[in-house]
């Protein structure tokens, strides 16, 4: 059962893999509130609970799907009390509860759920309001899911896990590659996944690079990922390549997103920055590598030996310049400041100011 408070993505995807757990060993609650931004996890517990709780012959007779849209508390409330048409129990799932109307009316029916029937709630978007006597009845007597939508850099390690209960590995560069495109989005992500990995050669146990570019149509040269990898090793050609693509293809690199994936590249620059020179002026060690990868929020610690490298090229007085110039070309890029507002010569422009620091 969820506990009160705010949670965070890792403690919202362990308690999904507990519930799935208790649903695979076929010990149902009465009652399941799935709520939340992240569609996925509500999608997939939903899924499964209208796959397990009855068999496929007692699934038309006793399990009633409605959506929210379609109906009203009161018809919920109704179905949640009569007798099952066949076996010892039935099942009433609401899709899209958000919508349903006069939703605080359910509790009339978790206060006192019948022993019959198993209540499921997706409420999808946002969570139900948690001072509302339907919640505490629900948490109380029967199972609270809270999805929280992940940052950017929570969605590798899951990505890993993921991909590997479907018994496929996928490589780091791979990752950040759907990341960039995708965001942290998991529908999106696993969506594509799905797809991929049907089209792969049965041999094939490993997503590559390669198997992005060709089948989700990702750029494996031409990415935010592979900029802000070019921009560590102050490689001008390569940046002004991959620059020169983005203007080429605005729609699939809107400069917002760079603009947002540069400045954060380099706060994970001056963190590591700072925790150098705090180690020096304190006369200590550097944290360990595991540490600082938490520090700067990295997906994954295979991912800091680039922000060393790239932390000895940019001192944080050229870190300092650069976040500035990357807020000064936001603002520009948004019609401000006067000048150009083409996007693609305005990301030209701002990296050749940021390589030649």
């Amino acid at each position: 059962m969820a506990k009160s408070g705010k949670i965070g993505f890792k403690e919202s995807a362990a308690e999904y893999d507990r519930l799935r757990g208790e649903i695979g060993a076929k010990r149902f609650a009465p009652m399941y509130l799935l709520m939340g931004e992240e569609s996925y996890f509500i999608d997939a517990l939903g899924d499964m609970l209208a796959e397990n709780i009855l068999g496929p012959a007692e699934r038309d007779f006793s399990q009633i799907v409605l959506y929210g849209k379609d109906a009203d508390s009161g018809a919920v409330v109704n179905l949640c009390r009569q007798t099952p048409m066949m076996g010892s129990r039935q099942v009433v799932i609401v899709k899209e509860a958000q919508q349903l109307g006069r939703l605080e009316q359910l509790s009339l029916y978790t206060q006192k759920p019948s022993p019959t029937t198993v209540l499921v709630l997706c409420h999808k978007g946002k969570s139900v309001d948690k001072r509302m006597p339907l919640y505490k009845q629900m948490r109380e007597r029967g199972e609270v899911f809270e999805s929280v939508r992940p940052r950017d850099y929570e969605i590798g390690p899951w990505l890993g896990e993921f991909i590997k209960r479907r018994g496929y590995a996928i490589q780091h560069k791979a990752i950040g590659m759907l990341v960039d495109h995708l965001g942290a989005e998991i529908s999106r992500i696993s969506n594509e996944l799905t797809k991929l990995i049907t089209c792969l050669p049965q041999d094939i146990r490993e997503i590559t690079a390669d198997h992005i570019e060709q089948n989700i149509g990702v750029s494996k040269e031409y990415n935010n990922f592979e900029l802000t990898k070019a921009l560590s090793e102050k490689n001008i050609g390569r940046v002004m390549r991959i620059a020169d693509n983005f203007a080429r293809n605005p729609k699939d690199n809107p400069l917002v997103v760079t603009l947002s994936t540069v400045f954060g590249h380099f706060q994970r620059i001056f963190i590591l920055n700072y925790q150098r020179w705090l180690a020096k002026h304190r006369g200590t060690q550097m944290p360990p590598d595991m540490e600082l990868s938490g520090m700067l929020k990295l997906p994954n610690p295979f991912f800091l030996n680039e922000y060393k490298q790239a932390a000895g090229l940019y001192p944080n007085k050229k870190v300092f310049v650069i976040l500035d110039l990357i807020r000064e070309y936001d603002l520009r890029s948004k019609g401000m400041g006067g000048g150009s507002t083409d996007e693609g010569e305005l990301l030209k422009e701002l990296l050749l100011k940021i390589l030649m620091l």
